[in-house]
């Protein structure tokens, strides 16, 4: 990932506030995160996947000569879900009108991965396509030549001399923000520059693989991973506070 991950260094603390509401940090450790720190903070992130009234996930078997899989999309986007069942209602009716959109935890999908997996069932995360689109756009601003961006991209701010990554004191804690949706994260920006127009020099946005943020929380020996927090887009947290107001209102 650019080797910006295994280089930390000096980071860029600024005073602001994020997207987010109230974020619970764990205390930092110099060593790589236990699983249960890693767990907790994928547990913030909610996926959609499409399952039938009994709960069981609509699967798509690919095989080839040697092998077979058990395919289950697991969406970044409820709204991508969503009209993925749109499709399936007008091309396969008896299917698409069977399932339904479900909301889980990244947490969740990563803990059942990492399960014995006798029945080869590979969870397959699904981008938002505009996403995607943006991640290719900076890595070839970048000069890189790339055709495709494999997986879900998540875009964090640098800068500085040093090229830091952007640190965001959050109370007593600062946090390393990725975030899912380059608009949210180009807000978070927009009100820097307004607020503290002199103060940080030449932020960029960069973009990495969430696959290897994962693998990096989990490997990499470094006390400030604890600072890293995954932002979900505004659709993602808009829908999961009004699935809290109602989940409060039918108490």
């Amino acid at each position: 990932m650019k080797n910006l991950l295994a280089r930390w260094g000096v980071t860029l603390s600024l005073m602001c506030t994020t997207l987010l509401g109230t974020v619970a940090l764990t205390s930092m450790q110099a060593r790589a995160l236990p699983e249960q720190n890693v767990v907790q903070k994928l547990r913030r992130v909610p996926v959609f996947t499409i399952t039938n009234a009994e709960g069981a996930p609509l699967v798509v078997e690919v095989a080839d000569e040697e092998n077979q899989a058990s395919i289950v999309g697991v969406f970044i986007s409820k709204q991508a879900a969503e009209a993925y069942v749109q499709r399936l209602k007008s091309q396969n009716p008896e299917v698409g009108n069977a399932v339904q959109v479900v909301p889980l935890s990244l947490a969740e999908i990563y803990q059942r991965s990492q399960k014995n997996n006798e029945d080869r069932i590979v969870f397959e995360l699904v981008p938002v396509k505009e996403q995607v689109e943006a991640a290719l756009s900076l890595l070839r601003q970048e000069g890189q030549e790339v055709e495709r961006f494999l997986g879900v991209p998540l875009f964090f701010a640098r800068g500085g001399e040093d090229g830091g990554l952007l640190t965001v004191q959050r109370g007593e804690n600062q946090e390393v923000p990725f975030f899912f949706n380059k608009e949210d994260l180009q807000v978070l920006l927009d009100k820097l520059k307004e607020t503290n127009p002199n103060q940080i020099p030449n932020i960029e946005i960069d973009v990495v693989n969430l696959l290897q943020v994962i693998r990096t929380l989990k490997t990499k020996d470094d006390p400030q991973l604890n600072q890293v927090v995954l932002v979900p887009s505004r659709e993602s947290v808009k829908y999961l506070r009004s699935l809290q107001s109602s989940q409060n209102g039918n108490e």
